[in-house]
C-alpha cells in the first residue's frame, strides 16, 4: 500500500529519547514527539518485516536519518548502506570458480558482497536505486521484493529491514518503477523536509549557535525556493558562514553555474533573484558578516578543508595554477603529498578491485594508498572529465560517503576536486554534466579566476628575473582579454622558450589552421631584449629622482600626476616577494603618495600582504 508521512502509525511507541539541549532548542520544540515521521516509518517497517520505499527531494535528510536512528534505536544492529548509483554489476553478486570440498573439482559458486554478511543483525539501505543501471536495478529489485540475492536469503544472514530511498525527479534518476509486480511488494511513503528531524539535527551539529533566525528565514521562502535551498545546502552555507567565508560558497555549482534562488513565474519567465537577500539574512541571523571578497581564497579554503574535514570543489580556467597551489598547501598542512588522481586516466581498478574470499564472500581490495597509515587528503583533478561511467561511479561513493566499496577510508581529512568550467573564452570544454544531488555533496564550491591563484610568486621563485619581466608585461602591456588567453601555464612556456632562444609564438595556445591565441608578443620581446628587470628595480635605481617627481606632483595637484599613477601601478602590481626585497624603497615612496592611495593597499589583500603594508607604513620617513 501507499501511505503519506501524515498517515497515523499503529503499534506501540518507544520511550521518548532524552533531550539534548542546544542554543537553538534548549527545550524540545513545540509538538516534538521524540522521533520524526520518517523514523516512525522505519520502526514500523522493521516491526512488520516489510520493504520500505521512501521518496523525497534531495538533501532533506533521508539517508542521514538512517545513519542516526538505526544506531540509537537498534544498538546491536549494523546499517548496511548501499549507494546504488555508485555500483557496478559485479559489486553485489558474482559467479566465481571454487573448489568443491566433496569432489575436489572446480565448480561455479555465487559470491555475495561482504557487507551483506556482517555477522550480526543488519538493516539494508539501498540509496538512489533509480540512478543505477538496468543490471543493478534487477539485482536490487530481487533484494527489495524477496529479501534474497541470487541463492542467498538475506534473513538468514541477519537482515531485519530493507529500505529504498529515492528522488523521483527525472533530472536525477535513470528510470521510474512501473512494474506492478514490484510495486505491490513495498510500503511506500513520500516525504518532505518537514517529515525528517533536520532542524533538530542541524541544531545539534551547530550546538553553540542559535539557528532560530535561520529557520525563520528558510520557512519564509516559497516552496520552490525551499526546495532549491535544501537542508543539506543550508548546512553547507552555515559551515562557510561560521568559517568566515562568503555564504554563496555553500551554494552548489550545477553544470558550472552557481545555483541561484530564482523562482519561475507562471508565464515561464524567471522571477526576482532572492539569492543575495536570503544569504545576507542568514548571515545576520547568526551574527556574522557575508564578505564579498576573500583574499587568497584557494589557499584559505584548502586549509579549512583539511582542518574541518570538508569536501571542496574548485572550478577555474585551464592553466591558472589551481592544481599546483592546492598540492602545495596540502604539503604544508600534512607534511606530505596528497593522494592525487587525474580522472581522465583513472580506472576503477586504480581505486579497488573485487576478489573472492574463502568464506564465500565477495570482498574488495582497496588501492594501497587508501589503506596506508597516516592522514590523507585526496585531490581529484579534472573532476568533470572522468574516463568512464564506472570510474566516476566509484568516485561518487568516495566524495559522497568518504568510503570506497563500503569501507571508510582511514585517516581521510579532506577531499579537493578540481575542474574546468563548461565554457571558457567562448569555447566549449569537453566536460561532463552533473545533477543537483551530486553538486550538493561539496561543503564549499569556488569559482576562481586566474588572478585568484597566487602562481606569480611560484614563477618568480622558480625562474627569477626573467619571470619578473614576463609578469610585468602580463600585468601592464596587455588587456584583460589578453590576460585570459595567456594563462600562468603559458607564461611558464614563454619563459622556457626564451631561455632556449626559441620563437615565443609557439608558446601560445594553438587554435588550429596555423592560428595562435590572438595576443601580440612585440612588447614582451622588446622587454626581454633589454636586461630583465622589474618596475620596482627601476624605481630603486632612481629612487631620489622618483621622490622628487612625486613631491612635485603633490604640489601641482593634491591627487598627484601621471608619475604618481606610474608608481601606484608598480606598487599595486608587485608580488609580495618583490615588495619585501625593496621594502625600504616602498616605504620612502609611500611617504610621497597621496593618503587615499596609501590606504588602498590594505583593501582586499591577504593577511600576509596586509602585514607587509603595515610594516612599510611604520618605516615611512617622518618629515
Amino acid at each position: 500500500m501507499t501511505i503519506t508521512a501524515d498517515t497515523p502509525q499503529t503499534g506501540s511507541r518507544a520511550a521518548r529519547p532524552r533531550w539534548k539541549a542546544t542554543a537553538t532548542f534548549p527545550e524540545p520544540p513545540k509538538g516534538w514527539k521524540g522521533v520524526s515521521k520518517l523514523e516512525e516509518f522505519i520502526d514500523a517497517m522493521i516491526d512488520l518485516g516489510q520493504t520500505g520505499q521512501i521518496f523525497g527531494e534531495h538533501g532533506i535528510g533521508k539517508t542521514a536519518t538512517f545513519f542516526t536512528h538505526i544506531p540509537d534505536k537498534y544498538p546491536d544492529t549494523t546499517l548496511v548502506f548501499v549507494p546504488a548509483a555508485n555500483l557496478t554489476p559485479d559489486d553485489l553478486l558474482v559467479n566465481a570458480p571454487v573448489r568443491d570440498p566433496r569432489t575436489d573439482e572446480l565448480v561455479l559458486r555465487q559470491l555475495i558482497m561482504r557487507q551483506l554478511r556482517p555477522g550480526n543483525r543488519f538493516v539494508l539501505l539501498i540509496d538512489d536505486a533509480l540512478q543505477a543501471g538496468e543490471t543493478i536495478q534487477s539485482q536490487l529489485m530481487q533484494v527489495a521484493c524477496n529479501w534474497t540475492l541470487g541463492e542467498y536469503d538475506l534473513r538468514e544472514l541477519g537482515c531485519i529491514g530493507v529500505f529504498l530511498t529515492d528522488n523521483e525527479s527525472l533530472t536525477e534518476t535513470a528510470a521510474r518503477r512501473s512494474d506492478l509486480a514490484i510495486l505491490d511488494r513495498m510500503v511506500t511513503v513520500k516525504i518532505t523536509a518537514t517529515d525528517t528531524a533536520w532542524r533538530v539535527k542541524l541544531a545539534e551539529r551547530f550546538e553553540r549557535t542559535d539557528l532560530s533566525g535561520v529557520f525563520k528565514v528558510w520557512t519564509a521562502l516559497s516552496p520552490t525556493l525551499r526546495q532549491l535551498l535544501s537542508p543539506r545546502t543550508l548546512e553547507h552555507i552555515l559551515d562557510c558562514a561560521l568559517a568566515g567565508f562568503p555564504l554563496e560558497w555553500g551554494l552548489p555549482l550545477l553544470n558550472g553555474e552557481r545555483l541561484r534562488l530564482v523562482e519561475t513565474l507562471k508565464d515561464g519567465s524567471p522571477g526576482p533573484d532572492r539569492t543575495d537577500e536570503t544569504l545576507d539574512r542568514i548571515a545576520a541571523a547568526i551574527g556574522v558578516r557575508n564578505p564579498e571578497h576573500t583574499p587568497d581564497a584557494v589557499r584559505r579554503i584548502v586549509r579549512e578543508a583539511v582542518r574541518r574535514r570538508w569536501a571542496v570543489l574548485i572550478q577555474g580556467p585551464p592553466g591558472c595554477g589551481k592544481t599546483e597551489v592546492v598540492r602545495e598547501v596540502i604539503r604544508e598542512e600534512l607534511g606530505g603529498d596528497p593522494l592525487y588522481f587525474s580522472m581522465p586516466v583513472t580506472n576503477v581498478e586504480d581505486l579497488c578491485a573485487p576478489v573472492p574470499t574463502v568464506d564465500g564472500s565477495l570482498d574488495n581490495l582497496l588501492a594501497a594508498r587508501f589503506t596506508a597509515p597516516g592522514d590523507k587528503v585526496i585531490v581529484w583533478d579534472e573532476y568533470n572529465r572522468p574516463k568512464d561511467k564506472s570510474a566516476f561511479a566509484k568516485l561518487m561513493e568516495v566524495t559522497q560517503e568518504w568510503s570506497i566499496a563500503g569501507r571508510p577510508i582511514p585517516g581521510l581529512r579532506a577531499q579537493i576536486a578540481l575542474q574546468n568550467p563548461p565554457y571558457y573564452l567562448g569555447r566549449k570544454m569537453l566536460v561532463a554534466r552533473n545533477n543537483i544531488a551530486q553538486a550538493t555533496r561539496f561543503t564549499a564550491s569556488l569559482q576562481v579566476r586566474p588572478e585568484d591563484i597566487p602562481a606569480n610568486e611560484w614563477l618568480i621563485a622558480t625562474y627569477g628575473p626573467i619571470a619578473e619581466t614576463v609578469l610585468e608585461w602580463w600585468k601592464t602591456d596587455i588587456d584583460d582579454d589578453g590576460r585570459e588567453w595567456i594563462t600562468k601555464r603559458t607564461l611558464e612556456r614563454l619563459i622556457k622558450l626564451h631561455k632556449r632562444g626559441m620563437n615565443l609564438e609557439m608558446a601560445k595556445v594553438y587554435l588550429g589552421e596555423g592560428e595562435y591565441a590572438p595576443v601580440p608578443l612585440n612588447a614582451l620581446e622588446a622587454r626581454l631584449a633589454d636586461r630583465p628587470r622589474t618596475g620596482l628595480g627601476d624605481l630603486t635605481d632612481n629612487l631620489a629622482e622618483w621622490e622628487d617627481r612625486l613631491r612635485s606632483g603633490d604640489e601641482e595637484s593634491g591627487e598627484g600626476t601621471n608619475d604618481t599613477d606610474v608608481v601606484h601601478q608598480v606598487l599595486a602590481n608587485a608580488e609580495l616577494s618583490q615588495l619585501r626585497e625593496h621594502i625600504d624603497t616602498v616605504a620612502r615612496l609611500l611617504a610621497c603618495l597621496p593618503p587615499k592611495l596609501r590606504s588602498s593597499y590594505l583593501v582586499g589583500q591577504s593577511a600576509e600582504k596586509q602585514r607587509f603594508w603595515i610594516d612599510a607604513f611604520a618605516r615611512m620617513p617622518r618629515s
